[in-house]
Parts: structure tokens; sequence; C-alpha cells
């Protein structure tokens, strides 16, 4: 098959189309043959991207954790057929979907949203579930409190404020001025400049703050907050001392595969309360061209590579495409 393969740690400059042995199943898995998958640009600085979870090398590597595709083959122990259209986040240890085909633990994948092209569906997996997971997993957001998302119109803050949106929540979004719309759009009720502004000018006694930007940005969040409030990251460790000396909690996580995380998102979906936002989209080929796009910083949603028949695409696309 054909794949993108990291051969050494690095940035772009060590991604490779090349040939690749198709995947070999575990028990329980179901060989995807990937239609689409989505990027995210900080994986090449990941542990999991070149180590197994026991900590040896495991390069060469494919990157690329969320998948939309159709099941090939499925083992005995799979609750998947052939034929199946799924998608889902696969274990960030394993070889992810930046080729033409994946082996993914079949208990991972669900259906696909049935009002979604296989682009838009590769947007969704990383992304929704991680929203969803901060906010009603580890922050408890309900109805009628007030949540603060960083980076609000970026791949998870997207999602973040259209599920906050719904769950009836003031949504307090940051973002640069061009976004300032999109981010209305999508559900926030006030929108900050943080170029401009800073926002804990504007904000107090927060419920919630999501924290998709880290440094700087994470520090000046935690007086936003009320007293026995929460703020959830996304980009790095939270001190625990910090979250004490403010009187609220602080949680770092990382998204977790979720089949019924999945359900629920494509629920939404579906019932159009929820909807993927690409920056931008790529032949398979192109990943280099992907990865350095997503690095420049200020992603309007996420950036998605055609695997089915890319290089039919890409004559016809030599540039990336841009949609909403």
């Amino acid at each position: 098959m054909k794949a993108i393969r990291l051969h050494a740690r690095g940035g772009p400059e060590q991604l490779f189309y090349e040939d690749a042995p198709k995947p070999s199943l575990r028990d329980g898995d179901a060989l995807v043959r990937v239609q689409s998958c989505a990027i995210t640009y900080t994986e090449l600085t990941w542990s999991p991207t070149y180590t197994t979870r026991e900590g040896a090398d495991r390069l060469p590597s494919i990157p690329s954790h969320e998948v939309s595709g159709v099941v090939e083959a499925a083992g005995p122990k799979a609750d998947v057929k052939a034929g199946d259209q799924v998608y889902a986040l696969t274990d960030f240890w394993r070889d992810g979907a930046a080729a033409e085909y994946v082996a993914v633990n079949a208990a991972d994948l669900a259906p696909k949203p049935a009002n979604l092209d296989d682009v838009q569906v590769a947007a969704v997996p990383l992304a929704a579930l991680t929203a969803w997971q901060a906010l009603f997993d580890y922050a408890g957001l309900t109805a009628g409190q007030e949540v603060l998302i960083h980076g609000a119109a970026g791949g998870v803050g997207s999602f973040a404020v259209q599920l906050a949106h719904w769950r009836g929540a003031f949504v307090v979004g940051t973002t640069a001025a061009e976004n300032a719309g999109l981010a209305r759009e999508l559900g926030a009720d006030k929108v900050i400049d943080y170029r401009a502004v800073r926002f804990e000018d504007q904000v107090r006694d927060a419920d919630v703050v999501l924290d998709t930007v880290g440094g700087d940005t994470r520090e000046r969040s935690w007086s936003v907050l009320r007293r026995g409030g929460v703020l959830v990251t996304i980009v790095g460790s939270v001190p625990a001392d910090k979250a004490v000396q403010h009187g609220v909690r602080g949680v770092d996580f990382i998204v977790k595969p979720s089949r019924s995380g999945l359900k629920e998102i494509t629920r939404l979906i579906e019932a159009g309360k929820l909807r993927p936002i690409i920056e931008a989209t790529f032949p398979l080929e192109k990943a280099r061209e992907a990865f350095e796009h997503g690095a420049g910083g200020h992603n309007r949603g996420k950036i998605v590579l055609r695997v089915a028949g890319s290089a039919a695409a890409e004559k016809s696309t030599p540039a990336p495409e841009r949609v909403a």
C-alpha cells in the first residue's frame, strides 16, 4: 500500500510518501480502507508517534489518528463487518491512517454520520471527542454556566463552542478578529479578539475555562474563574499548586478513543446541532505540505488528507481547499 511514513524524529521534512506493508490485524481489529484522514500538526512531537507504550522504538511510523473509511476485513472477535462505513479516533501508540489501509481496534469504530462526506467525517473524531470529554467528562459543564473557550475557531475550539452552546451554557470565545464571525455562527455569545483585548479584563467568575493554547494564556486564565470553578487544558500539564492557590480545580488530559462518544456526536451532527470546520484539504501525497500548513498556526478547524483517489485529486486541486 501507499503510506506517509516517518523514519526519524523531526518535523514535516521527515515525512515520506512511499510503499509500506499492509497492516496485520490483532485480535479484535478491523482493517479499514481509508478514504480520508485528518492530521494534528503537533503529533510530530508526541512520544507515541515514535515509540510503543513500553518505550521501544517503532519507526518507521505512520501519522494521523482520525480516519473515515470502509471496513475491508474484520477478525473473528471484531463486531463490525466488511463494507461498513465507519470512522474513529485510533490508538496513538499504533500506526495511523495516513495510508491506504489502517488496522483499528474494532471497538473504537462507529458508523459514519449520514449527512457528511468522507472529508468532513475525517475532521470529527479527535477534535469533537476532545471537546466532549473536556467539557462534559472533566468539567461537568451544565446549562446556565459560563465557559471561556480559548482558540474558539480552531479544531477543538470550534467543536467546543458548538457543544457548549448545545448544552445551554453561556459561551465566551477568544479568537483572532477575522474568525470572530465564525465563532458567533457556531454559538459563541461573546467573542474576544485576543490580539486587541485582554480576556481577563472581559471575563469574571467563569465556571469553566477550556485551554487549547497553553503558555501565558493558561496562566492568565486562573484569575477569571470563580472559586470552585475548573480549568481544563489539552496543552501540557497543570501544576497542582496553581489550582489550589486560586481555589479552583485544574485538569489536564489526553483524549481517548470512544465509540459511545462518537455515537453521541453523530446524533448531534445528524440533527444539525454540530458540524466540522475544515481549514484545508490535501491529497495524501502532499502530507508534508499539509503539516507545514498546520504548523503556521491560527487555523480554522482541521486539516484533512484525501486518501482514496488522492493521485487524481492532486491533479485537479493543485492548491489546498479551504472550506467551512
